[in-house]
């Protein structure tokens, strides 16, 4: 049950969707119905590139003698889904190089080149499953697609009954953008190391393969910084509203890195200048002009901060903080935020990038930043995301002209935080309501006039904390929103289909239930009863 669960009303489940629970329930000794279980097989979210469903080729069973056979590149994916199906089936199933008798398999190298880094083919018959990629990262995106083949109570952490069963049938998948990201607000209120861990493990269900985390903004930072050390331990100790805050020490941040790779998610972390830049100003006075520290901000408003364009120290400042966090990061991408900026003149705004921006090539980074980013002509490997909520933006053409990549998420289709209609008791709304039809109703790669495909890096899908505060608060404005903007960055245009969406999504109802996420029951999902 949500904590916060909208008006219910009265739906017909689809019968696909019923006889998905149907199977999941069918005692052992009952004879394998395999339209049952040709269903689950095409209700996978992302949707897959290409599902042929074997009518007369059975089932695969776990069995307590199931074991996970995998190559040694292999070996920790392997460990990640024995790890998943212990727990829900009591079964042993070791983990070796090769064997004999029924067994999951994990192979690498022998597959279409064409698959590319996260591509991957998933084959199920009566002996067994075999998924193979020509790298970690695609048997990871097969692995997500098999937990969706098996019953909903396979996401239990306590033993279930089974069957455990997977339909017969072949998958052969790839993503259509190769950024897929979730992006998660810790400044305006702040989420312990658990509980971002919680929210990786939820995104990567659904081949998300970035995790942007806002770590720096007015209300708190949120990042250890050895050469700055109030940074944290002064601007994080607030959030909006007044709470305690909070923030990650470097080895913590080094955790999250770690815990996110481990799932295939990189990890982008986000500085947010010169503008949104309160705590940073209120822990050291000499960043500001005047020299006068302002104090802790716990309100929501945006646009009234700014770094000292011309405080030499505010380019050291900067250089430190992106030195540090550098070296704690192994992505490619440094966020430079860079939205916002009401109080920054243009030729302000542009002076101080143009000092900032060769730091990041000096440091062996890429740029990203908001779409306001680009009046500072940053290079062509500098990623814009845009955040606006037209489908037109001359910024962007501009940048793309340029040969520059646009990263999307529009407020108004992909912002986690916009309530889904006017009763949510969480999130706001200035860019609109978003019920999963509007997260789900559009195309990335062309939404924005002027933009080709072949400009756009992929789909984020933000999720800012003004009103969120625990993992509940998070869980609720992102399921079942998520998955919608998942479907979009991995799942190719052909797929794309409502009917079809609402109904595979329904059936993760239940093993969102087995995983304690705390979704909202859109009226618009025939949800199962």
């Amino acid at each position: 049950m949500s904590r916060h669960p909208a008006p219910r009303r009265a739906a017909t489940v689809l019968a696909v969707a019923a006889l998905t629970l149907a199977g999941a329930a069918t005692p052992s000794s009952a004879a394998p119905d395999h339209s049952v279980k040709e269903s689950r097989m095409n209700q996978v979210i992302p949707a897959p590139v290409s599902v042929t469903p074997d009518r007369n080729g059975g089932e695969f069973r776990l069995t307590p003698n199931t074991a996970i056979h995998a190559d040694r590149g292999a070996r920790q994916v392997a460990e990640y889904l024995a790890d998943l199906l212990r727990p829900p089936t009591g079964y042993r199933l070791p983990v070796s190089d090769r064997g004999h008798g029924p067994a999951i398999s994990l192979e690498l190298g022998r597959v279409d080149p064409a698959l590319g880094e996260e591509g991957y083919e998933l084959g199920a018959t009566r002996r067994g499953v075999e998924i193979k990629a020509g790298t970690a990262r695609g048997l990871f995106a097969g692995v997500q697609t098999l937990r969706q083949l098996l019953p909903a109570q396979v996401e239990s952490r306590s033993v279930q009954r089974g069957p455990w069963t997977v339909p017969a049938g072949r998958i052969v998948d790839e993503p259509r953008f190769a950024h897929r990201g979730a992006m998660l607000d810790v400044s305006r209120h702040f989420f312990s190391p658990e509980e971002v861990k919680r929210y990786i493990d939820q995104i990567a269900m659904y081949k998300i393969n970035r995790l942007h985390l806002h770590l720096a903004d007015d209300q708190g930072w949120r990042i250890e910084i050895k050469s700055w050390p109030r940074l944290a331990t002064y601007g994080g100790s607030t959030e909006v509203g007044g709470g305690p805050g909070g923030y990650y020490t470097q080895e913590e941040y080094r955790d999250l890195v770690a815990y996110a790779a481990e799932r295939q998610i990189t990890i982008i972390p986000e500085i947010d200048m010169p503008g949104h830049t309160n705590a940073a100003l209120a822990s050291y006075a000499e960043l500001n002009c005047d020299g006068v520290a302002p104090p802790l901000y716990t309100g929501i408003e945006v646009g009234f901060s700014s770094l000292c364009i011309d405080k030499e120290i505010t380019y050291q400042f900067v250089s430190d903080v992106l030195g540090e966090l550098a070296a704690l990061t192994p992505g490619e991408f440094l966020h430079l935020g860079g939205d916002e900026a009401h109080v920054t003149t243009e030729p302000d705004y542009i002076k101080f990038f143009a000092r900032v921006l060769p730091m990041v090539d000096a440091l062996g980074k890429k740029v990203s930043g908001w779409h306001e980013l680009i009046k500072a002509t940053p290079s062509t490997t500098a990623v814009p995301q845009y955040w606006g909520t037209t489908n037109s933006n001359d910024l962007v053409n501009d940048a793309v002209a340029r040969g520059n990549k646009i990263l999307m998420s529009p407020a108004n289709k992909a912002y986690l935080d916009m309530k889904y209609d006017e009763n949510t008791p969480l999130g706001l709304s200035w860019a609109g309501y978003i019920e999963v039809a509007d997260a789900y109703g559009w195309d990335p790669g062309t939404h924005m006039q002027g933009v080709p495909e072949s400009s756009i890096v992929g789909v984020e899908a933000p999720l800012w904390s003004e009103t969120l505060e625990n993992s509940d608060h998070v869980e609720f404005m992102a399921f079942p929103r998520l998955p919608a903007i998942a479907e979009l960055g991995w799942s190719p245009w052909s797929t794309h289909d409502w009917e079809s969406f609402r109904t595979r999504l329904a059936a993760q109802g239940p093993r969102w239930t087995e995983l304690g996420i705390d979704f909202y029951r859109s009226p618009q999902i025939p949800w199962p009863e």
